[in-house]
């Protein structure tokens, strides 16, 4: 089932580069895409946590991107059976150091509705592992949004100009070690099943378009399972 879902990616997914907008904030950079409204790509260092400072709890609009690439709104995604969140693609926890970075991590540039049971889930649990692993080495995240042509689930084109992706990607990248994932944006993707997502960089290649700065060796390698949270992690 998880084959077929790629095999339609693969058919569906298109990027027009000249609508892309690269965004450089304070800790992580954001490739956006106008005609969306939404991000395509992101990616950061994830470096030993030595910060504390606080998520912020309101969402912002970037204050020099045009508003006509942006969200319309920054409120909540409305409940529509299946509950959304405002999903973060950065989480704010890794740019804890810096004040203006964690601040910027709330720009809706940075936010897509995803769906609560992956946000607080797969998706929760890649970020936990980067978390951890950012304290053994420095790691290079790479990641983006599949938007996927399932117009099933765009309850927000109305609310706030932007379609709900059908999946995301992560790539990280621990000197010569990575792992990747594909995670259908879906109540389905729960943290205990993160592991049916994994894939190799080279999937990722081919189904987003996008170059991954491995060897090429690398881009063939998939993990058994996701890599392990290592026992006493703090994860907040």
């Amino acid at each position: 089932m998880f084959l077929k879902f790629i095999l339609l990616i693969l058919i569906s997914f298109s990027i027009n580069a000249a609508k892309i907008q690269r965004l450089d904030y304070a800790g992580f950079t954001l490739w956006v895409d106008g005609e969306r409204r939404g991000a395509v790509k992101f990616q950061y260092k994830a470096q030993q946590d030595s910060g504390s400072f606080q998520r912020h709890q309101r969402f912002y609009y970037d204050p020099v991107l045009p508003e006509r690439y942006q969200q319309i709104s920054t409120q909540s995604y409305k409940n529509k059976g299946q509950r959304y969140d405002r999903g973060h693609l950065v989480p704010a926890n890794h740019l804890d150091y810096s004040k203006l970075a964690i601040k910027q991590s709330n720009y809706m540039t940075n936010i897509l509705p995803q769906a609560a049971n992956m946000n607080r889930g797969a998706w929760l649990r890649t970020e936990e592992i980067i978390e951890c692993y950012r304290d053994i080495d420095e790691l290079l995240v790479i990641g983006g949004v599949i938007w996927g042509n399932n117009t099933e689930d765009d309850f927000y084109i109305g609310s706030h100009g932007v379609a709900t992706p059908d999946a995301f990607w992560k790539v990280i990248i621990r000197n010569d070690r990575v792992i990747a994932w594909i995670v259908p944006n879906s109540s389905t993707a729960p943290r205990q099943r993160l592991d049916d997502y994994l894939v190799s960089v080279d999937e990722i290649e081919r189904v987003t378009g996008e170059t991954i700065p491995i060897a090429d060796y690398l881009k063939y390698e998939r993990p058994k399972q996701s890599w392990l949270i290592p026992h006493g992690c703090n994860k907040g």
